[in-house]
Parts: C-alpha cells; structure tokens; sequence
C-alpha cells in the first residue's frame, strides 16, 4: 500500500483532470506503481496513464465522493471494495472485454469482498506488521508490543503510519479483540494503550521507505513490501509478524462510474492482469500480487523474502480487515480522532 504522497501528486489531487483520447487517470496509493510498467503499457498501447497519489482508503473515498476528480481507475483495499460498490462509485466490470481475467489465481477470484471478481482486479496484497532496525533494538520484533510499550531503545524513535484501520484493528487485536469489534471494554483497552504509547512515537507518517532505510528511524509499524525495500537499502531492518494479530490486505483497482476513458482503462485491466506484467508491479512495490503465473517472472529475492513469505509459526495470526458495521466504524473513527490530537 503504499507510502507517501509527492508534491506533484498534492498538486494533481487538486485539479479536475480532462478525459483524451490515448489517455488514462489512475488513481493510487503513493509510490506504489511501477514507473516501467507504465513505460510497457504506453509502448504497446500508446495511452498514456497519469497517476495521481493518495495516502489513505478514507483520502481516496473522499475525494471521489466529493466529484469532479477527473479518475478513472481507483484501487481500494478490500475492506473498502465493498463500500464502494455499496455507495455506487464503481461499476461491475464486463468481463468480455478481460480476456486474461482467466489469470487471476482461484485463491484471489471467490474473494469476500467481491465475489467472482465483478467489480475489481488484484493489485499487490500483504501485510502490516513492524520494522525494526536491529541494530538499536535486539528484542521481539514480533509482537505490538514495540509500538504500544514502546521498549525504552525505541523511545522518541519509532514511527506509526497514520492509516485508521490498520492501527487500531492491531491495537484491537494486541487488546484480545477482533477487528470491528463492538466490544467496548476491548475497544477501551486498546484507545488507551495507542493514547499512552504516544509520546513515545517519533511521529505519524507514510515515508518509511526511505525513513527506515536513512537510518531516521528506527522503527515503523509498516507495510511488509515498504519494509522489504528499506531492507534492501538497510541490511540491519528485519520485519515483524505480531502474534497477537496483525491485518492482511489486498488493494485491487477498480473501475470509476464516472470514468472519461473506459476504453483505455479496460486495455489497462487487462495488461495488468498478464503475468509478467503482474511481476513488473510486485517488483517495483515488493508485494505479492494475485495473478496466477505471475511467479515465474518475480525477482528472486522476493520468492523467499521473509517480508512477502510469512513465517508458518505467524501466518494464522494473520487476519484480512473485514468491512465494519456502522457502529463499530464508528468506534474506530472515534479512537483515531482521539488518537490525532
């Protein structure tokens, strides 16, 4: 998912942009989208794709509620698909114009949150989870303990990224809790334990790619892929697993119902669902991704990563976010309003 948005991204976000022939608006998390894939799709089209960045599920929701946004593909997490499709801002797919929909792995097409793959096309999924540089703190990265007691090698060092669901439902989760619980007495274990952990936090940012990889920071609760390539930078930034449990997800892309370039946005679809061309994406972002074939052309370093393949003794503490009830939203906005102040 994901990382931080650019300033000509900010610039863009501002600004209805107008459909053109040869022409596609994509609209993504940031630093998320591989520049030569792009490439790939405009020398074997000629269309031309734009992307916008946003930092957050409930950024992009936003916006495109608000109108006049000028998108044409958007690309929700799962626990999100469903409430666009509920509030009719995307449109069900028509599959005759997919032909390599075929290529989505049967583990990623009879999805809970979209069924039979109607409404979205895989992306990249992962984890979140906790980076560490070990070098400045030796002890169990694999528990939410690191960022909600924060041990005293990380004090005034370690970063949370801001997104909402994310880090309560860990919170929730270290609380002995389920993600949109309506618990209360969890719900209050946790809104407590994230208020006093604060102080000890450096700050509430994406960028930690780069932040981790400089040594700025040393630690982030993270995304696995984000945290694959600050290791890559970093030798000393390893990834943890928190036993207590830990959010899954899958951002998939989606198609607008006010999309201006439909025809370009569905030859987009299709590329991105050829295997080699869903390897390009994982290897840029280092996630995994959901298109069956995909393996034989993903870089080497990815196919035993200990960020993007998850330790047995941890992957059933593994957990997708589900949509939440009103109310349990509720409570969660509410915590994170809190949390923000």
């Amino acid at each position: 998912m994901k990382t931080f948005l650019t300033a000509t991204a900010i610039l863009l976000a501002g600004t209805s942009l107008a459909s053109a022939e040869g022409q596609l608006q994509l609209y993504n998390w940031g630093n998320y989208t591989s520049p030569e894939l792009l490439a790939k799709f405009e020398k074997e089209t000629g269309i031309k794709v734009t992307v916008t960045d946003y930092d957050s599920n409930d950024t992009a929701l936003a916006k495109i509620e608000a109108g006049g946004h000028g998108f044409d593909l958007v690309v929700p997490s799962a626990n999100y698909v469903p409430i666009w499709v509920e509030k009719g801002l995307i449109v069900e797919l028509d599959q005759s114009k997919l032909p390599n929909h075929k290529n989505i792995a049967p583990e990623w097409m009879d999805v809970a949150w979209d069924p039979g793959r109607k409404f979205s096309i895989p992306w990249q999924w992962g984890s979140t989870g906790i980076a560490v540089n070990t070098k400045v703190y030796g002890g169990d990265i694999n528990t939410a303990e690191v960022f909600l007691n924060v041990p005293d090698e990380l004090k005034g060092k370690i970063n949370v990224v801001p997104e909402m669901n994310d880090v309560v439902s860990m919170a929730v989760m270290w609380a002995g809790g389920e993600p949109c619980t309506e618990d209360t007495e969890v719900l209050k274990k946790a809104r407590d334990a994230l208020i006093a952990a604060k102080p000890d936090w450096i700050s509430m940012d994406y960028g930690a790619t780069e932040k981790l990889s400089n040594n700025d920071w040393a630690a982030s609760v993270n995304w696995n892929g984000s945290s694959m390539r600050a290791r890559v930078a970093n030798p000393d930034v390893a990834y943890g697993y928190p036993r207590e449990g830990y959010p899954l997800f899958m951002d998939s892309v989606a198609l607008l119902k006010d999309a201006q370039n439909v025809e370009e946005a569905y030859k987009f679809l299709d590329f991105i669902m050829v295997p080699e061309n869903a390897a390009m994406i994982s290897a840029f972002a280092r996630y995994a991704n959901g298109i069956a074939g995909s393996e034989a052309f993903m870089p080497e370093d990815m196919k035993t990563a200990p960020e993007v393949v998850i330790p047995e003794e941890f992957k059933a503490a593994g957990h997708f976010l589900p949509t939440c009830s009103g109310k349990a939203q509720d409570y969660v906005t509410a915590i994170w309003t809190e949390l923000q102040k």
